[in-house]
C-alpha cells in the first residue's frame, strides 16, 4: 500500500481534489481508499463514497501530524487487514506539515507494507500572494511547499495568465525541487497530467 499526501492550507480544493482523482484512477487492479483529517470543502458522505466506489476513513479529534497520529497508524493497520487498498490519498488539516506526517506516522506503518508515495501540496492562485505575504501564514504554507513533491496551483481558472504565471514562479523558488502544475478541478485542467504524475510514481515504482 502507498500514501499520497494531498496536503494545503485551509481552502486550497483538497477534498475535491481527492475525489477527482481517486475517481480517474480507481478501477480493475487499483483499489484506492481515503484518510480524511479535514472537514474539507466538500463533504465525504456516504453518497460519495457510494458513487466513486471509496473505501473513506475520518480521523477527527485533532491533526494527524501530532495529536491524533496513534489514530492514523491504527486506522492505516486496520486498512492493511482489508480491504487493503493499492492506494491510499490521505488528506491532512490544513494547518498539517506533511514532514512531519511522514515523520510520525510512516514507522509505525510501514510494517503493514505501508509505503510513502509522492506528497502534492496545492496552493490557491486565487489567495497566493495573501498567503505568501502575510508572516504567519508565509512560514506556514512555505513550509508546506518546500514538502512537496509536486506543487499544484489550484484554482488556475480563476485567476489572470500573468497571476498564475507569478504564482509559478514563486512556488518554484520556494521549492525549486517539485514540479509545479497548474490546475483546475472545475475545469478540468491539470488532472490528467497530475493523476498521470501520481500513477507514475506510485503505481510503476
Amino acid at each position: 500500500m502507498k500514501l499520497v499526501q494531498i496536503a494545503g492550507y485551509l481552502g486550497s480544493g483538497k477534498t475535491t481534489l481527492i475525489i477527482a482523482l481517486a475517481k480517474m484512477m480507481a478501477g480493475p487492479g487499483l483499489k484506492t481508499a481515503v484518510i480524511v483529517n479535514d472537514a474539507g470543502e466538500v463533504p465525504v458522505d456516504g453518497r460519495v463514497m457510494e458513487e466513486f466506489g471509496l473505501t473513506v476513513k475520518d480521523i477527527g479529534g485533532g491533526c494527524i501530524c501530532c495529536q491524533v497520529a496513534g489514530n492514523m497508524i491504527r486506522t492505516l493497520e486496520s486498512l492493511a487487514k482489508g480491504p487493503r487498498p493499492d492506494l491510499i490519498f490521505v488528506e491532512p488539516t490544513g494547518m498539517a506539515v506533511p514532514k512531519t506526517i511522514r515523520e510520525n506516522v510512516l514507522p509505525g506503518a510501514e510494517k503493514n507494507g505501508i509505503v510513502m508515495g509522492p506528497t502534492i501540496v496545492l496552493l490557491d492562485a486565487t489567495r497566493a500572494e495573501k498567503l505568501l505575504t502575510y508572516d504567519t501564514l508565509k512560514r506556514l504554507v512555505s513550509t508546506q511547499l518546500r514538502d512537496a513533491d509536486i506543487i499544484a496551483l489550484s484554482k488556475a481558472d480563476r485567476v489572470t495568465p500573468e497571476t498564475l504565471e507569478k504564482t509559478h514562479y514563486a512556488a518554484a523558488q520556494i521549492n525549486p525541487a517539485a514540479a509545479v502544475l497548474e490546475l483546475s478541478t472545475h475545469s478540468g485542467k491539470g488532472l490528467v497530467e497530475l493523476a498521470g504524475a501520481v500513477r507514475e510514481r506510485v503505481v510503476a515504482a
